[in-house]
């Protein structure tokens, strides 16, 4: 057995450099390579039925699909509307947990006393509003990278409208999530407006991961033209 048949999997190698290259949501990038590399394997396989060597066919295979280099800003592109997608439902999402802050945090039967829990108060429920409108922006979002994208064409600068929206939308929600902890601290009907900050903690903690990866994506050189 010869060097070149016992040598590193040039179809191996080739999926682990996409995969290094390219950012997105694990599942849909994971599909994503799955996809090329059965394409690849499926046509090296022809190849190796015409009695063309496997390394050489995986060759013949890889100038058909084209290299690394050429297939990853039109896989990016797509994985960056994933991104966004993903990050447009996270926000999206938390929703009926922002609402409960507003309604929790600007319920008139706490017995608040004081300058600070008051402002902490009232802080909370204009915080919970700046976010309730990136859900908004979000499900937007959602309509038109969703069923519309069939009909319209999706623009280009959304993925990062996308990703500050859910930037701010976090840090609404880590403000919230502290101004109901003050609050809590000092109202007598503490566990509600303490359960309040524990739902504004909890979607902090979602929308501001995915809004980091939407940023990250959205700064990537990405090609006008989807993948395969």
């Amino acid at each position: 057995m010869n060097a070149a048949a016992t040598g590193p999997d040039p179809l191996a190698e080739y999926v682990a450099d996409l995969d290094a290259a390219l950012h997105g949501p694990a599942r849909a990038k994971a599909r994503l390579i799955e996809e090329i590399r059965g394409g690849l394997a499926d046509t090296a396989d022809a190849h190796v039925e015409q009695g063309v060597p496997r390394r050489d066919a995986i060759g013949a295979a890889v100038r058909e699909f084209g290299t690394v280099g050429e297939l990853v800003p039109g896989c990016q592109r797509e994985l960056t509307l994933a991104q966004a997608r993903h990050t447009a439902r996270a926000v999206a999402l938390t929703a009926p947990f922002l609402i409960a802050c507003w309604y929790l945090a600007g319920a008139p039967d706490h017995d608040l006393t004081g300058l600070i829990p008051r402002t902490a108060q009232l802080l909370a429920v204009h915080l919970a509003g700046v976010a309730i409108a990136a859900t908004l922006l979000a499900a937007g979002t959602l309509a038109i990278t969703g069923t519309l994208a069939r009909r319209l064409p999706t623009p280009p600068r959304l993925p990062l409208v996308v990703a500050w929206t859910g930037t701010t939308a976090g840090i609404a929600l880590a403000v919230t999530t502290l101004a109901l902890a003050t609050a809590s601290a000092l109202a007598t009907d503490w566990p509600l407006l303490a359960f309040a900050g524990a739902l504004a903690a909890a979607s902090h903690a979602v929308v501001a991961a995915s809004a980091r990866a939407c940023r990250r994506c959205a700064r990537l050189p990405v090609s006008g033209t989807p993948a395969r």
